[in-house]
Formats: structure tokens, sequence, C-alpha cells
């Protein structure tokens, strides 16, 4: 991503009320502080609590297990060419699970060779439905057989989730660390 930071971080003196306890709430919840896309979700403090709330359900009380939240993520950041939450969600993957080389074939735009059948599961899901707008049959009984009705229907809240955030930063600009795999721009 380049060019400024077009929704960067309020100063406090300059928070309203509203913007003030929207940030207060969130920085109390397992997120600890206001970083990334509730940085520029905090100009619409009531959005940004209720989207925080799904991400919060999502990221802490999903029953996906971590390597497949984790991955979730990668493979819709990937998506969006989203660097900071590839930046930020790469070393909790790694720590989850999810192999380097998994996470590199991602970051390259590529269907991963090794995938466990969770994760091949998860990642023919969401990537249909990223690229065709559509699932099939086959794609939707494997990820069903693997993570069940509710794992599905949130596998697929975590393409949604991660999707907004990555519209709103890649929108806002939002500024990216430097990730240890980095994104190939533009996907091949």
């Amino acid at each position: 991503m380049t060019g400024v930071d077009r929704l960067p971080q309020i100063p406090d003196a300059a928070l309203s009320p509203a913007q003030r306890a929207a940030a207060e709430e969130l920085a109390s919840g397992p997120r600890g502080k206001l970083a990334g896309p509730f940085v520029p979700l905090l100009r619409s403090p009531e959005l940004m609590r209720r989207v925080q709330k799904l991400g919060e359900y999502l990221r802490f009380e999903s029953t996906l297990p971590d390597r497949i939240k984790e991955l979730a993520i990668l493979i819709t950041a990937r998506h969006w060419d989203q660097g900071y939450e590839w930046a930020f969600h790469l070393p909790m993957a790694l720590k989850a699970g999810v192999e380097r080389a998994v996470a590199e074939a991602i970051a390259e735009g590529r269907r991963p060779a090794a995938l466990t059948p969770a994760e091949a599961a998860a990642y023919d899901l969401l990537g249909q439905l990223m690229t065709t707008p559509q699932a099939d049959d086959e794609a939707y009984a494997r990820a069903r057989a693997q993570f069940g009705e509710a794992g599905v229907v949130d596998l697929v809240a975590f393409g949604g989730y991660y999707g907004l955030l990555a519209m709103v930063m890649n929108a806002a600009r939002t500024p990216a660390p430097d990730a240890e795999i980095p994104l190939k721009s533009p996907i091949p």
C-alpha cells in the first residue's frame, strides 16, 4: 500500500465523548489497545464498537482451531492485498501451527501444496467464495465434515469480517509493519 495514511490516530484531545468511550471499551478487552483497523473505524464509534464485538467473538471465542482461524485471516489478507492484517497475524499463524511453506505460498498468491485436510477444507471454501462468490458442493461438504455447520458459518464469517477490516484499512491507507514473509504484490 502506498500513500499517506488517510485516517491516522486521532489525538486524545480531539476525541468526541462517543469516540473516547468506544476506544476505552476496545482497550479494556482482549485486544488491549486501539490499533490497526480500529484507528480508522473510530471515526464511526458505534460501528467500531459493533465491529470489534464481532471480531472479539471470532478471534477469541469461536470454536474453530486457532490454526484455522489464523489461516483464514491470512487467506483473506492475501485476497485483499492487506499488509497490516498480514503482518499482524502472520506471527500468530506460525505460532498456531500454520507451516511456513503454507504462509509463503499464500503470500505468493498460490494454493499451498502441503495442507492438512482441515487447512485444505478452509482454504478451498474461502478461496472459492473469494474468487467466484460461490462454493461448490464438494468444498462445502469437506468444510462441513471438518468443522460442522457452526464452524462453516464461523469460517465464512472470518472471511467476511477480515474482508471488511481489509477494505477499511485499504481505503484509509493504514500503514503496515514489515512482515517476516512479505506479501507479493500484486497477486501473480
